[in-house]
């Protein structure tokens, strides 16, 4: 049991910034956005008429596909987009990897793989309904990989699962996203017109930031991203301002959330995998971005703003007041453990380590603190890949991470440390290989657990 004394040094050392001190948890720092006291926000958006108004016709099919939404067209290009898919992401070197690395995995765990669960080209259908957590009464994720349909880009989706090279990584990621139409016609006009609404944000919206109302959000995104990592990289006079831009936009258009730490680090996998298409420097870690073209600069920042919006639109209620969408992971996340291992779950609660403490990070960050950037990159192949990847499959990769140390974990008897350990893990040589596995055992954690929930039994 954890002494009194070592909790009060817990929370004296919490605001440390002592390389390998205890990290305090943080997340909301400002109370949401109010849109009453937005008023240029307010003046922004065009007032509905009363009356009714008869509606425009559009006069040309032309006018009228140019104005419907981005989303994955199943036409004339089918067979384009899976040439260019294959051409990089050849079907038979995916699916030897992945099942290489299934099949490593299975020798070094037992017996514990279940038959068929080969990789996610190859998901059996759920036959019962995922029951109720015993504990907050929330409902077990379920894995909804199963009711896509079979197309383009589904194939793309299984074609990307195992990793993307990175010559095509930018590409399959902005179709992915949705953000990149799959209809090739459509490509350049689409993204001339998100760029260009991008850019109309940043006219209309960017010089508030220094506004009574708003200043408070553009201090505090000022203040974090010289914190952010690749410092080298981040710290670059144009790729600070390129961040701060893309982040107050963000908030002033999302005033249910505003800007929350942690939000900050979801912009860097974007723009470090889009800025490689302009950079042939293997370390882009360090690469030097004042020799990229302005234009194709405003091309990645907007790129990156519209990928990140995406990516955001699905997890969003972790960054609304109080965080509920972090709240609701990390409880689901202890039921998924006290199921897996209950020797580690029990080890933690007999010490007092609450997985609030350590995991919300987790959820807040995407495990981007917990990883190398490169790692957190091929993580965002699957994560894309999988439906709704950001929010259920990366429960998955959480408790296989946490997992993954359970002998250091048991091996801990004290609450400091404990805490000091899974919030510092030695990460820093990982690699591809490490990220593999990691995606390995969450997949056959989620074929056993949430697509047959009554596998483990409490």
């Amino acid at each position: 049991m954890a002494s009194d004394g070592a909790r009060k040094q817990f929370w004296k050392r919490s605001n440390s910034k002592v390389p390998g001190s205890i990290q305090h948890v943080y997340g909301a720092q400002h109370p949401p956005f109010d849109p009453l006291l937005h008023g240029t926000l307010l003046k922004a958006t065009p007032k509905v008429p009363t009356t009714p108004v008869k509606a425009k016709r559009v006069s040309t099919f032309q006018e009228f596909e140019s104005n419907t939404s981005d989303a994955w067209d199943a036409g004339e290009d089918d067979d384009e987009l899976l040439a260019m898919a294959a051409e990089s992401l050849n079907t038979a070197v995916v699916m030897e990897t992945a099942n290489r690395v299934l099949r490593n995995h299975s020798q070094r765990q037992g017996c514990h793989k279940p038959p068929g669960a080969l990789g996610p080209e190859q998901k059996p259908k759920p036959s019962v309904e995922p029951p109720l957590v015993p504990s907050g009464d929330l409902r077990l994720v379920k894995s909804v990989s199963e009711s896509h349909t079979s197309g383009p880009a589904e194939e793309l989706r299984k074609l990307s699962w195992s990793g993307i090279p990175k010559p095509v990584r930018a590409i399959t990621w902005k179709l992915l996203s949705g953000y990149l139409p799959a209809n090739v016609d459509r490509r350049p006009a689409t993204l001339q017109r998100k760029q260009k609404e991008y850019f109309a944000f940043i006219d209309h919206y960017y010089d508030s930031r220094t506004d009574e109302v708003h200043q408070d959000t553009y201090r505090q995104i000022h203040i974090d991203i010289p914190r952010m990592s690749p410092e080298a990289l981040i710290l670059q006079p144009k790729v600070t301002e390129i961040f701060e831009r893309i982040l107050f936009i963000w908030a002033i258009r999302h005033p249910a959330s505003g800007y929350v730490q942690g939000i900050n680090d979801l912009v860097t996998p974007f723009f470090v995998v889009f800025i490689c298409e302009y950079i042939d420097e293997e370390d882009v870690d360090t690469a030097d971005v004042s020799c990229v073209p302005a234009d194709a600069l405003r091309n990645v920042e907007a790129d990156t703003y519209w990928c990140m919006s995406r990516l955001l639109d699905g997890i969003q209620d972790n960054y609304t007041f109080a965080q509920p969408g972090i709240q609701m992971k990390v409880k689901i996340l202890e039921e998924l453990v006290s199921r897996i291992d209950g020797q580690v779950h029990r080890h933690l609660d007999q010490h007092e380590v609450r997985y609030l403490q350590f995991a919300f990070r987790w959820m807040n960050n995407l495990l981007m603190r917990e990883v190398p950037l490169r790692c957190t990159i091929r993580l965002w192949d699957t994560y894309q890949s999988e439906p709704e990847g950001f929010a259920h499959f990366h429960l998955y990769v959480c408790a296989a991470f946490l997992v993954r140390w359970r002998k250091e974990i048991l091996g801990e008897r004290d609450f400091q440390e404990l805490l000091l350990f899974l919030q510092n893990l030695p990460t820093a040589h990982w690699g591809d290989e490490d990220v593999s596995l990691l995606l390995a055992e969450a997949y056959r954690l989620k074929f056993v657990f949430a697509d047959a929930p009554n596998h483990y039994k409490k």
